[in-house]
């Protein structure tokens, strides 16, 4: 059933790149299928045997899917099931690395799970004739999404600590004994 990877680097540390694909309440905002994820079961964040709920779309066709995270490692990686109607779907996973003079190689991949009946129905019902393709532009646009989020994220981080000896109106004060 094979396995669809694809890896992108990010001006991020592996911390920054993990709190947001962790997250999984917030993958509606890089993945073009999956426009909502919400925890179930009393989960509220990614540790293994949590669950949560996604809900896909793919033009009008609509949905949803029932998650556990199986691996979560912040700051290296995080895997989880996908099942529909309680039947195997796909394994999906983010593997990250710190890359030399920082940043993070982000990696995401699927591997296919469904079983033969799940095979002939889903593109009827996700809309998808090619699913390797389809999560092969998914993941593409999924990764510039999350490197977009991350950096912001990471920059308005550097900002913050910049600006950190601002005054109210935004001057930095002059240091001790100069311009007194």
């Amino acid at each position: 059933m094979g396995i669809v990877r694809s890896a992108i680097e990010i001006a991020a540390s592996p911390a920054v790149v993990f709190a947001l694909v962790g997250d999984v309440t917030r993958t509606g905002e890089w993945s073009p299928e999956c426009v909502r994820c919400r925890w179930i079961g009393g989960a509220t964040t990614a540790v293994a045997g949590a669950r949560y709920r996604g809900a896909s779309r793919n033009g009008w066709r609509r949905w949803s899917t029932t998650s556990t995270i199986r691996v979560a490692r912040p700051g290296d990686e995080l895997v989880w099931d996908v099942t529909f109607l309680g039947r195997p779907v796909a394994r999906w996973g983010y593997g990250l690395c710190e890359l030399d003079g920082g940043g993070t190689l982000l990696a995401e991949s699927v591997e296919d799970r469904r079983e033969r009946w799940l095979l002939i129905v889903s593109p009827w019902i996700t809309g998808a004739r090619d699913r390797a393709a389809r999560n092969a532009d998914m993941i593409g646009m999924s990764l510039h999404r999350i490197k977009a989020l991350a950096e912001a994220s990471a920059n308005d981080a550097t900002s913050e600590r910049d600006e950190g000896g601002a005054d109210l109106d935004g001057r930095t004060p002059p240091s001790p004994g100069v311009g007194g």
